[in-house]
Formats: C-alpha cells, structure tokens, sequence
C-alpha cells in the first residue's frame, strides 16, 4: 500500500490570503466574500459536479476540478465549514449547508469542542470529534482504508494542520479579490517555501493563480 497523503484540493483564498470574509451567516457562509467570485473558476470547467448544462472548458482547470475527488477515502473540516453556528450545538438539527446529499461521499471528520454522534446522510457520515490535528488525522486514514485524505478546511483548520506539519500536498487558487479581513490562511505563500516546493500556474482562464505545494 503506498503511503496515504493529506491533501489541501481546489482551496480559494484572495489575493491577501483569506479563505472567507468575516461575519459567516446561514445566508452567507463565506461572510462578506463572495463565492460566485471565488470559485468561478472551477464553475467554468467541464467537471464542474454542479454543472446542468453541457461544455465547460477542459485544460488544467478541469483537471484540478475532476483531481478534487480522486483518491480521497475521507475528508477532515473545521466546524465553521460544516456549520455557521457558535459555541455548544442547542439541538441537533443542523446537518451541514448540503441538503440530503452531500458531495462528500465518503467519512468526514468536523473538527470541534462540543462533538455530538454521528449520523449518515446518503452516502456520506460525519464524525464529529475534538481532538489534536494527528489524532482526527490517525483516525481519518484509518476511516479512507488506504486512500488519501482531504483537508477541506477552512483556513484557520489547514493551518492547524500546516503548523502541526501533517500536511503532504496544497492546491490553493488564489483569486484576485482582495477581502481585508476574515478567516485567513497566510499573509504570503512564501511563508510554505521552507517546507514545501510550490509550482505557481496561471489559470487558462485567467480568473486565479494556482499554487500547487508538496513537501520538500
């Protein structure tokens, strides 16, 4: 079995190293960023999982688009990702912004300190635990039996993984929206450059920078 790998796949910050605004709400998960803006790129490729209507573009874009699944047995997130709530969950009926099928399908793991059981919708579980980055890590490689894990997010929980130095491969699109504030996941790239080497390639479609980081 080759080794697992712990990837960061298709993470959108803006030009000043946020990965969402501030002020994250039910009706806007990114706070005051704007989604549309930040993953157009990826909305424009032909392996878009939400594309209705048929094209798209094909091309490196693509490529990181249909490269987002590929063998990933289970996805660790921060709570913010999985939930805009605060603090202790008052019930539980909040199940993720993803309706009754989550895009997902595979075990994921929400990073928290108020954890609560587990449940399945469709052909995704969430796991909800409160533990340090190496011990959700050990349990999510043995929940992907031998495939590679996701990092999902958001910023503040890869790098918690970054720091604990956990995390194999980043693909980060870096777009040219500027936020300010918010939840953010580096001041500059070059703060990686003693850990990892980084390709840096101009989306063909001009919208974002992709960085592409493995470890050194």
């Amino acid at each position: 079995m080759g080794q697992q790998l712990l990837r960061v796949q298709n993470f959108n910050v803006s030009s000043d190293g946020y990965g969402a605004g501030e002020g994250q709400s039910l009706e806007r998960p990114f706070g005051h960023a704007d989604p549309g803006e930040m993953f157009s790129w990826a909305g424009a490729t032909a392996s878009w999982p939400m594309r209705t209507d048929p094209g798209g573009s094909r091309g490196l874009d693509d490529y990181l688009t249909r490269d987002y699944a590929r063998n990933i047995g289970a996805e660790i997130m921060g709570r913010n990702k999985f939930s805009p709530l605060r603090g202790p969950w008052e019930n539980e009926d909040w199940r993720g912004w993803w309706g009754d099928e989550p895009p997902f399908r595979t075990p994921v793991f929400v990073l928290t300190h108020h954890p609560r059981p587990s449940f399945t919708l469709s052909d995704t579980t969430f796991h909800f635990v409160d533990a340090d980055p190496a011990t959700v890590l050990a349990q999510a490689k043995e929940a992907a039996r031998g495939k590679d894990v996701r990092l999902g997010g958001g910023a503040a929980t890869i790098r918690e993984f970054l720091d604990a130095d956990l995390v194999d491969t980043l693909h980060v699109a870096v777009s040219p929206v500027k936020l300010g504030s918010g939840s953010r996941l580096w001041e500059s790239p070059e703060e990686l450059f003693d850990r990892f080497h980084c390709d840096v390639v101009p989306s063909p479609g001009g919208k974002v920078t992709h960085h592409l980081f493995w470890r050194k």
